[in-house]
């Protein structure tokens, strides 16, 4: 295939536990991408392959984004505050663990100036198409992740998610259920919208699902400016998500 047919993709937040299945995935498909990554530290970048092709910048510092997003075709946007457990949790006593946020890496400061960082110097870069992973639950101001550290966090994802549609560039989001440790394509995977999936007994997914709808995402006109919740029926029940514009097709929701 010739260089032109390529797009070039920005995986931001690909030292994290999706973010490096994506990474990895359009590394996979040289044919159709040309991959970038962006970490926040050296050590990050190692853990990823180390190459020129991986970026170091603080997302909550606008400038030193602008690197990465030089040129690119499309950005993946896979940043997330992480809650951490307090220390001296003991689960044989009962009670519930307390989490905290570091300093400086809270969800306001995270999930919302740095996602409209990042979606900011895209737009001014020229970009394409933003997908953004977000989370369910946002329609609930008193979800209990919310609660965490105080720390808001699907509050913050939310507003961040509105600027992205606001911002008239196209975008696809992405709310994906609980996030599952386990191999992707084996499940049927199924949309909704509003959190709806929340109420029944398909609300997980592994995150190399996730991750593949997020590689497909970028190749189906379908999915721009959209927004939809995911999430995956068990193994063995269903079958396997193969046919991704089918699944595409069922999305209705802009945001």
């Amino acid at each position: 295939m010739a260089a032109s047919s390529q797009s070039t993709v920005l995986v931001t937040g690909a030292g994290g536990r999706t973010g490096q299945i994506v990474f990895k995935k359009l590394k996979e498909k040289r044919d159709q991408y040309i991959a970038r990554g962006l970490v926040r530290s050296e050590e990050s970048k190692q853990k990823i392959g180390g190459a020129d092709d991986v970026f170091i910048g603080d997302i909550k510092d606008a400038e030193s984004i602008v690197p990465a997003v030089q040129g690119i075709d499309a950005l993946v946007i896979l940043t997330s505050a992480v809650p951490k457990m307090k220390p001296g949790f003991d689960p044989t006593k009962g009670g519930r663990p307390e989490f905290y946020f570091d300093d400086g890496a809270y969800p306001e400061q995270v999930d919302w100036i740095g996602q409209k960082n990042q979606i900011d110097a895209a737009k001014a870069a020229g970009v394409k198409h933003i997908v953004l992973v977000g989370s369910m639950g946002g329609t609930n101001p008193n979800h209990p992740l919310n609660s965490l550290g105080n720390g808001n966090i699907l509050v913050w994802k939310r507003k961040a998610e509105e600027y992205l549609a606001n911002s008239g560039v196209p975008y696809t989001i992405i709310r994906p259920g609980g996030l599952l440790d386990k191999d992707g394509g084996l499940r049927e995977l199924i949309v909704g919208k509003d959190d709806e999936l929340l109420g029944t007994e398909t609300k997980t997914i592994p995150r190399a699902d996730v991750a593949e709808v997020c590689v497909q995402a970028l190749n189906y006109e379908e999915t721009k400016f959209k927004a939809f919740d995911l999430a995956s029926k068990p193994e063995g029940a269903g079958e396997p998500t193969k046919d991704f514009k089918a699944l595409f097709s069922h999305i209705t929701s802009r945001f």
